[in-house]
């Protein structure tokens, strides 16, 4: 088990990281390495897992062994004297190959149960990785926010230079401060998000919520997609859950078959005889003792012939369940594979955007020098500045969280 848990751990984040520096890449995978180890869903499977283990003990055993005495209140005289009590034991054992049947519908069931320690385990790092994108693109738009407000200082610092000499109004001024004023209340609200969202990921990991959570400083658009194959969908451990459940069913007939035969049973029967008095010959007084064997014959079967009915109905349920999540999970995957390509395309626009503002910005810089300068311009070149920026940082957030979703599904 520890062997596919670090295989399945260490594929999924170097393929989600496979984009930036080995550096941050560890710190993710160890990230998701603490929650595997404490994460109280992935051990509640564990221990069901386990139990459902257990029960093969449970059930490699035969029927308990019947004991008897019995006292004649009434002594049956025979030839060879009274009969005073009676003792008997019998066994009753199943039809060949039935223990064996149990077992393996038990290790079938365990089998099954398993997988879903294998789903939690992956449904975990997918949330453990989207988690960390957005505590990275939270930081990362608080960050832009501060450098917004100090280039806002500067014009500010222009501005009021500019009323000195009567090139602008102190409203200008206002209006600055104002939106200084805006971005600063969006980096308070982002840093209580930031620490919602930080708590939720320490949940994630089962450890204190005030635990601080350090994220990487930048994120980069991988310059090309890590291919894609989509044939490993159909080895989804969501699937394969569904595959077992049908082969547990199949283990069940052949237990039903089994039990609908005959079970065999070997008994002894020890009846004291109390001597005849006055009497002397070979046989007086001499104990029974009768070594018996018994069949039990299911005559009225309808109980196994319905437990067939019922198995193959539950078969056809499976086989439908596995399809309708078959085509769930292919929709997930072309969606993420799309949203993707739109956060690659967003990208790219807003890199153009930003660079053309900046221009811009440069421009009125250069108004400035030569002593005109629309402060409205500034506000707006500002604005837009801002929203490409946090834009651009949304679409490579979008981008790496569709690729752990990719990972999920795939992998």
């Amino acid at each position: 088990m520890k062997y596919i848990k670090i295989n399945i751990k260490t594929v999924f984040v170097l393929c989600t990281f496979c984009f930036v520096i080995s550096a941050q890449s560890q710190e993710l995978e160890t990230l998701i390495d603490v929650g595997l180890n404490n994460n109280p869903e992935i051990q509640k499977f564990e221990f069901q897992y386990k139990r459902a283990s257990e029960k093969v003990n449970g059930v490699n055993t035969i029927p308990n062994t019947e004991f008897g005495v019995g006292y004649f209140a009434s002594e049956p005289e025979t030839r060879t004297g009274a009969q005073r009590f009676k003792v008997s034991a019998k066994q009753m054992l199943p039809w060949f190959g039935t223990i064996t049947s149990r077992e393996n519908y038990v290790n079938s069931l365990a089998d099954a149960k398993y997988e879903d320690i294998v789903i939690a385990k992956r449904k975990l790092m997918a949330s453990v990785s989207q988690s960390y994108y957005n505590l990275y693109a939270n930081k990362a738009k608080q960050r832009v926010l501060i450098e917004n407000i100090k280039l806002l200082e500067t014009y500010e610092t222009l501005a009021l230079t500019s009323v000195e000499v009567g090139k602008a109004s102190a409203v200008d001024v206002l209006r600055l401060q104002m939106r200084q004023n805006e971005m600063q209340q969006l980096k308070d609200v982002l840093s209580q998000q930031f620490l919602a969202e930080q708590t939720n990921f320490n949940n994630l990991l089962n450890r204190e919520n005030d635990v601080a959570v350090t994220v990487v400083d930048s994120l980069t658009m991988p310059s090309e997609d890590f291919e894609i194959t989509t044939k490993n969908l159909a080895l989804h451990p969501e699937l394969l859950k569904y595959d077992k459940l049908y082969q547990s069913i199949e283990q069940s007939e052949l237990l039903n078959q089994k039990e609908s035969s005959p079970m065999i049973g070997f008994g002894l029967d020890y009846i004291n005889v109390e001597p005849r008095p006055d009497m002397n010959f070979s046989d007086n007084g001499k104990d029974i003792v009768m070594p018996m064997v018994s069949v039990s014959i299911p005559i009225f079967n309808k109980k196994y012939k319905s437990q067939t009915k019922q198995n193959e109905l539950q078969q056809q349920e499976i086989t439908a369940q596995k399809q309708e999540r078959l085509n769930t999970l292919e929709t997930l995957l072309n969606k993420a594979i799309n949203e993707r390509i739109s956060a690659r395309i967003s990208y790219a626009t807003q890199t153009n955007n930003l660079k053309q503002a900046k221009d811009a910005e440069d421009i009125l810089i250069k108004s400035y020098e030569t002593g005109t300068i629309d402060f409205n311009d500034v506000l707006d070149i500002q604005e837009l500045q801002l929203k490409f920026q946090l834009n651009q940082i949304e679409s490579i957030k979008t981008y790496y969280v569709q690729s752990t979703i990719i990972n999920y599904l795939i992998l």
